[in-house]
């Protein structure tokens, strides 16, 4: 009975931690200029950041789906940390002279 009480009350104080983080945390996608492997590991690792949860970029749809936290960084500012590394995305441009040092398999066609 003692060893009950003593659980719920973990798991209440575990909840009020938890349940407050939880509902700061959202998931949206959006469009990511790239081609292969290497455009996914600069892609992801450029949102490997402590605001950001997750993040996976597809090859074949070329959207990122990122879990954030939007009261820590904008979705605006994560669009802007890809370009930053060579890729557009639906908002930035990357820089030219970025874009240009990124490896030939890399490098999509620009409109």
């Amino acid at each position: 009975m003692v060893m009950t009480a003593k659980l719920i009350v973990c798991f209440v104080v575990f909840l009020g931690i938890i349940l407050p983080q939880v509902e700061n945390i959202v998931e949206t996608k959006f469009y990511v200029f790239g081609n292969c492997a290497h455009c996914k590991t600069r892609i992801e690792n450029a949102l490997k950041i402590p605001e950001v949860v997750s993040s996976q970029w597809s090859i074949s749809t070329k959207y990122v789906r990122v879990v954030y936290n939007p009261r820590a960084i904008s979705l605006d500012s994560l669009q802007k940390r890809i370009a930053a590394i060579g890729h557009d995305t639906e908002q930035h441009r990357a820089p030219d002279s970025v874009y240009s040092s990124l490896p030939k398999c890399c490098k999509y066609r620009r409109q």
